[in-house]
């Protein structure tokens, strides 16, 4: 069920009445604040302790150019996947790979791991500009595919990556890893969930990032090759936007993209924002490449949900107020109260929900059009976007 759908007398029911919305299921009992006519509650969720699963499915790699990779692996493994074999042509990567996963196998050709019979599932985060053809051999192949964010790169791409996945009815998936590897972004699906804001309107996603000029490869600067800044980050910001607002389509309203301050790298963007409006509801991006040294922290990624009875903040990696504790702090304020939760220990659901769909041939970790959607709508918005001169007046 779509999480603007839910009703939110359900999540005031499950609630102890005596602090309001103080007391969720699961939840040991937390401190109070005075603040203004209400109180603050805070609230930190209980630690689960996660065994291996058993083995469901096998997996193998292919393509190891960004460090998503690791967390795309951990979550299968966590979910019932057994990691097979990888191939990646970059023998440094793949040297460090095989350290940390020596369970693998290493092979010396791709496909020696495409095909293979017992392998159900291929992950990659190779080069974004060799993602989707890749996904369109793994498909071919009878595999299921599971691809870093920019899982496609040109509206080309995407039409056959449609084609292909109609015609071999095989799961053609988007590590959107913002909203599935954070803990804080998932406790705010389960408030939205439990109707705790109403209806949702809107949503306004910032995913700003550190750029570390000296550790970044030569592809990273080609727009040619990464697909541009919406493209890239923003994949994430409009998975989410559809997400929490239960849209099933939508259309970009604005876009501007521009490099503003890297003029040594022409091939580059460091600024793009976005107006986006869905059929549940309506949504603003902002990207960049322009979080400080001193932060502490790779971006201040912030996701901000509004509904009708209240809001949502997500600080996700860091809240510069308690550098100390990191990230996956949720902020909600509602008819009855404000809450605090520290989601820090929080499960991550990914994993399972994707073995289960391999396994079963559902779609509960994200449904095919769900992942195609939000990709269209990034490649919208980046292919018509306004330019932003490189000075600005």
């Amino acid at each position: 069920m779509k999480p603007s759908e839910l009703n939110r007398r359900k999540f005031i029911k499950g609630t102890a009445a005596a602090a309001g919305l103080a007391l969720l299921p699961g939840v040991p009992n937390e401190a109070f604040a005075d603040y203004g006519h209400g109180k603050i509650n805070f609230v930190e969720e209980k630690k689960t302790i996660i065994t291996p699963a058993e083995p469901r499915i096998k997996f193998g790699v292919i393509g190891i150019n960004h460090s998503h990779i690791n967390a795309m692996v951990d979550a299968v493994t966590r979910g019932g996947g057994q990691f097979v074999s990888f191939y990646a042509k970059e023998p440094d990567l793949a040297a460090a790979f095989a350290r940390r996963y020596p369970q693998a196998k290493q092979v010396d050709n791709e496909n020696k791991v495409l095909e293979d019979p017992t392998i159900q599932v291929i992950m990659s985060s190779i080069i974004p500009d060799e993602r989707a053809p890749l996904g369109v051999k793994v498909m071919r192949h009878g595999k299921d595919y599971l691809v870093d964010k920019p899982g496609i790169i040109t509206l080309e791409q995407l039409a056959e990556v449609r084609k292909v996945q109609k015609e071999t009815k095989r799961i053609y998936s988007i590590m959107y890893s913002e909203r599935f590897e954070n803990k804080g972004t998932v406790k705010a699906g389960e408030l939205v969930n439990a109707g705790a804001i109403g209806k949702v309107i809107q949503t306004i996603g910032l995913g700003p990032h550190q750029i570390n000029p000296k550790t970044r490869p030569d592809w990273f600067w080609d727009k040619k090759r990464y697909g541009g800044i919406i493209c890239d980050i923003g994949s994430h910001q409009f998975d989410q936007f559809l997400y929490f607002t239960g849209s099933t389509s939508a259309s970009v309203v604005f876009s501007e993209v521009g490099n503003v301050n890297h003029p040594a790298y022409p091939l580059f963007e460091d600024f793009a924002d976005v107006v986006v409006r869905g059929n549940g509801g309506m949504g603003y991006v902002r990207n960049d490449w322009f979080t400080p040294n001193g932060l502490g922290s790779w971006g201040d990624g912030r996701l901000t949900i509004l509904g009708t009875e209240g809001f949502i903040e997500v600080r996700k990696n860091i809240d510069i107020g308690l550098p100390q504790k990191g990230g996956n702090h949720v902020y909600m304020a509602n008819q009855k109260d404000t809450q605090v939760f520290d989601a820090s220990n929080l499960e991550l659901p990914f994993g399972k929900l994707f073995v289960d769909d391999v396994v079963n041939r559902t779609e509960t970790a994200m449904t095919q059009a769900h992942c195609f959607l939000a990709t269209e709508l990034a490649l919208k918005a980046q292919k018509n976007a306004q330019v932003i001169p490189l000075k600005l007046s």
